[in-house]
């Protein structure tokens, strides 16, 4: 039985409010695997309440009773901040796969590009003295709306897109595999998000959608993803 374990930043944990594309991971999953052939595992389970500003919050938006709803994420968290704790959160919660959306806070508020990919290297280091079998999907920063009216950031996003993808290169083994997956081609920051960053129903799908198709062509883990696009949010969640 697989194991998978989410690991990013406020895209990934998602606000109250929200279904979150890990609860569409899981019901693709679910479809290929059935309810017991994998397992999601983290040492987190909660939404972020931007109300209280922590992450207190339960209220998974119309998610089933059976989601789910371990993680390793966290709003305002990057590569930065979860290199320190993989090794230690994958001792307890030991997963075969992890999803890995990070990138878009550090490069906003903490490192350059080069530092971020700095991070990714220890990260990875960190994973693999945790499990030496460990497989990763990496996603690739997605281009928030501030990289419209910022070019330095945008040319920093960009920048580290690529020592991202040479790192997966780099890094690949036999033993612990990475996989790099594609930007969704059809994501739109100003459909696909409510506030420019964050994932709506579309986009929460095409995040999922992204990693499902990464795993099934490189791994052959899944299939092809079959959860349909939801319509997007009109409004933004409440929290």
């Amino acid at each position: 039985m697989l194991r998978f374990m989410f690991v990013g930043d406020s895209m990934t944990i998602g606000s109250a409010g929200e279904r979150t594309w890990r609860h569409r991971m899981w019901q693709h999953l679910r479809s290929a695997y059935g309810d017991d052939g994998f397992a999601v595992v983290g040492p987190r389970t909660a939404l972020y309440d931007k109300a209280a500003g922590a992450p207190v919050s339960h209220d998974y938006a119309d998610a089933s009773p059976d989601f789910p709803r371990r993680h390793l994420a966290g709003w305002g968290e990057g590569w930065l901040h979860m290199a320190p704790q993989i090794a230690g959160a994958l001792a307890d919660d030991p997963a075969d796969v992890l999803l890995i959306s990070l990138g878009l806070i550090d490069l906003g508020f903490y490192t350059n590009a080069e530092q971020t990919a700095e991070n990714v290297h220890a990260f990875v280091a960190r994973a693999r003295e945790a499990n030496p079998r460990i497989r990763m999907v990496l996603l690739p920063v997605i281009p928030n709306i501030r990289a419209e009216s910022d070019a330095p950031f945008a040319e920093e996003v960009d920048r580290f897109n690529e020592l991202l993808a040479k790192a997966v290169a780099n890094l690949d083994t036999g033993a612990s595999p990475l996989l790099l997956a594609s930007r969704p081609p059809s994501y739109d920051i100003h459909v696909d998000t409510y506030d420019g960053t964050h994932p709506n129903e579309s986009g929460e799908a095409k995040l999922a959608g992204a990693f499902a198709e990464a795993m099934a062509q490189g791994w052959g883990i899944g299939g092809p993803y079959t959860a349909a696009t939801a319509t997007p949010l009109s409004t933004q969640p409440t929290g």
